[in-house]
């Protein structure tokens, strides 16, 4: 697999491959072919270099490493980041490379599945630097990004039945939405006692969400 086709550097996102759960091959393959750049988290790099994808970059504390399937040149073409911060998991570190080095948007593949305590605290990572740049989870399943609060508004075409989600990660007030099932007008999620999941596109065409403040996650789901 690669994922060097031909696109502007740095403004395509990167991807960043984590230590969950693998994805499908048809979702990482159209990953790999419009995101450049490649961060893998090193305890994945293993299962990624089974796989035959090109590496730009690894990040982690490296004291599990295997880089057995690397040829010297291979190795000396990768960008080894030695980060041994315990006070931060390996996708955070990944999230605030990518942001120092000037990428302006991410993917995160293999962030799910495994410990539910890791997909989690991935979650609350993506919520942490989602202001900072766009940054979306996607699995098999899901795709799940951040929206943003008032003054800008969230707006996408979906066809027609599409599950989306709306999941808050704090406290979100006065949602107002349009285009869905089950609309929303000026109203709250307090955790825990409610949130917005398996609402769906009432027909083919724009949904557009907006938010007076909190953080909001929409999830949109394929199962």
């Amino acid at each position: 697999m690669s994922s060097h086709h031909f696109v502007r550097d740095k403004q395509e996102p990167a991807l960043i491959i984590a230590n969950g759960d693998e994805c499908s091959n048809e979702v990482l393959n159209q990953l790999l072919e419009w995101n450049p750049f490649v961060l893998v988290l090193d305890g994945a790099l293993d299962r990624v270099l089974m796989k035959g994808i090109k590496v730009d970059a690894v990040i982690g504390d490296f004291d599990s490493l295997n880089v057995n399937r690397l040829s010297v040149e291979d190795e000396q073409q990768i960008d080894w980041i030695v980060i041994e911060d315990q006070e931060t998991t390996d996708l955070e570190k990944g999230i605030k490379y990518l942001l120092d080095t000037g990428h302006k948007a991410a993917n995160i593949v293999w962030a799910t599945g495994k410990r539910l305590d890791h997909s989690h605290n991935n979650l609350i990572t993506v919520a942490k630097y989602g202001s900072n740049m766009p940054i979306c989870i996607i699995d098999d399943y899901s795709k799940a990004y951040m929206l943003p609060s008032k003054p800008a508004k969230f707006a996408k075409y979906f066809s027609a039945e599409s599950i989306i989600s709306l999941i808050p990660m704090t406290d979100v007030r006065g949602i107002e939405t349009t285009g869905l099932k089950f609309n929303l007008h000026q109203e709250d999620f307090i955790i825990p006692q409610r949130t917005g999941s398996s609402n769906e596109a009432e027909t083919d065409g724009i949904i557009e969400i907006q938010f007076d403040s909190g953080i909001l996650f929409l999830m949109e789901c394929f199962d």
